[in-house]
């Protein structure tokens, strides 16, 4: 025992495996030759210790003078090493995330806190480093100021994960849509208030209209808005919703989850406040005679069981939605087909394919494009077919009629994705107080 003692606190043995898995972990997983700097670091720590004696050596000086300072630099100590064992956690295996909107109900309901997997589909290395901890894209107590530097930035690149994506996985994302913010306005998405714009001013005074009324600002992928919903659309496949039926690759979805639409509920007299609680539905507006709320298909059920209740009729979503071009009078309910782009498949560059990939290949994928005498210029280059970099992924909510998902802003690119939704760990309801609010049923829950 003396002599494995011995051995390991040799300092040579020391520097060798602090090395190793540093080298393993931070260099070799995460692909970057640039932590090759941090083995200078660790060589110094266990061999040379210059670091030690000309600032070590002080500190520890200053620490038996003062007991004040001893007590600031145990605290700030402590701060410093707990702050960066968050963060490496945060970056490299999980993050919790609280549902904030009702579009994955019933299968997660608002106020759901979720452990959110990030090894199993591989962490993906932050594309701005230098951050404010523990926040995403704005400074606390600040509704704008933003909490990252790009004076670095890093390609995309993602670890090793435990799976790929599987079709019907609840999967966190960043939000496509989400590089253009007006800072003003956040909670609405650029793109739809630019459409609106345009529409009543015309494309290039709608546009400058737009920039008189709000400050627009961009974000890098990682820190774009994080959103829910479940993949239900895989890379190469192709979707389509008929009557708010998704088949995909001709194939009704396969039952997962509780999924929702909107109905109208006509009755002969008004509904109790118990039997709308007892259901377990969360939305719901009428007068007594007609309501419209959103209910799963067992809940249809309990519905026209109910003596009071004349009908229940599905409401149609004919909302406009992608691509939001002429050429596409597709809705909510009524889509597609669509194929999925695929890393290494090729389409055709055509009058119907534009405006269906446009923003993948312009946006999602970094190339210059331009559209000159019906012929499609690439990076300068007269091209009429293209090959995707990346896959791509179809996302929607479970509350159909509810959902700001993929039917409206498209395609999530692979670089997008954030990880997998494992498991409940809390669930509060904020329409009661402690502890009724906890939803005691839900808690540890599989998300499936």
């Amino acid at each position: 025992m003396e002599k494995i003692k011995k051995f390991l606190g040799n300092k040579w043995v020391g520097f060798a495996l602090a090395t190793l898995l540093y080298v393993l972990w931070f260099v070799v997983w995460t692909g970057n030759l640039w932590l090759l700097l941090g083995v200078v670091v660790i060589y110094d720590l266990y061999i040379t210790k210059y670091m030690y004696r000309y600032v070590g050596s002080k500190n520890e000086a200053l620490c038996e003078k003062y007991s004040t300072y001893r007590n600031i630099y145990e605290w700030v100590n402590a701060i410093v090493f707990a702050t960066v064992v968050a963060s490496l956690i945060h970056i490299f295996f999980f993050q919790m995330y609280v549902i904030p909107s009702s579009s994955m109900e019933k299968t997660l309901l608002v106020g759901d806190y979720l452990y959110v997997s990030k090894v199993t589909y591989g962490p993906k290395m932050p594309n701005t480093p230098l951050s404010f901890p523990f926040v995403h894209h704005t400074m606390p107590l600040s509704a704008t100021k933003k909490s990252f530097s790009e004076a670095i930035k890093w390609p995309y690149k993602r670890l090793k994960g435990l799976q790929d994506i599987e079709r019907n996985d609840v999967v966190v994302f960043n939000f496509p849509a989400g590089d253009t913010v007006l800072l003003e306005n956040q909670a609405v998405t650029y793109y739809d208030v630019l459409r609106e714009y345009e529409a009543e001013f015309g494309p290039v005074a709608g546009r400058k209209a737009l920039e008189r009324d709000y400050t627009i600002i961009s974000r890098p992928v990682d820190k774009r808005e994080n959103y829910i919903k479940r993949c239900v659309a895989l890379p190469g496949d192709e979707v389509r919703i008929v009557d708010g039926e998704l088949f995909v690759n001709d194939k009704p979805q396969e039952k997962v989850g509780d999924v929702q639409y909107c109905y109208t509920i006509r009755t002969s007299s008004p509904l109790s406040a118990y039997a709308v609680e007892n259901m377990g539905i969360t939305e719901m507006s009428g007068n007594g005679a007609s309501y419209f709320t959103p209910l799963t298909e067992s809940m249809v059920e309990q519905m026209l069981k109910m003596d009071n209740v004349i009908s229940v009729e599905r409401f149609t979503a004919e909302d406009e939605a992608f691509p939001h071009n002429e050429a596409y009078n597709w809705t909510a309910d009524n889509f597609g087909p669509l194929w999925i782009p695929k890393k290494g498949e090729s389409i055709e560059l055509n009058e119907k394919t534009w405006p269906l990939y446009e923003r993948v290949i312009d946006v999602y994928e970094d190339n210059d494009v331009e559209v000159r005498g019906g012929e499609y210029y690439i990076n300068g280059e007269k091209c009429d077919k293209y090959t995707f970099k990346m896959d791509y992924y179809w996302m929607m909510g479970d509350n159909r009629h509810n959902s700001a998902d993929s039917r409206y802003w498209g395609f999530v690119p692979e670089d997008h994705i954030v990880g997998k939704a494992s498991f409940i760990w809390l669930s509060l309801d904020a329409n009661k107080s402690f502890p009724a609010n906890i939803r005691w049923e839900r808690l540890f829950n599989k998300v499936r």
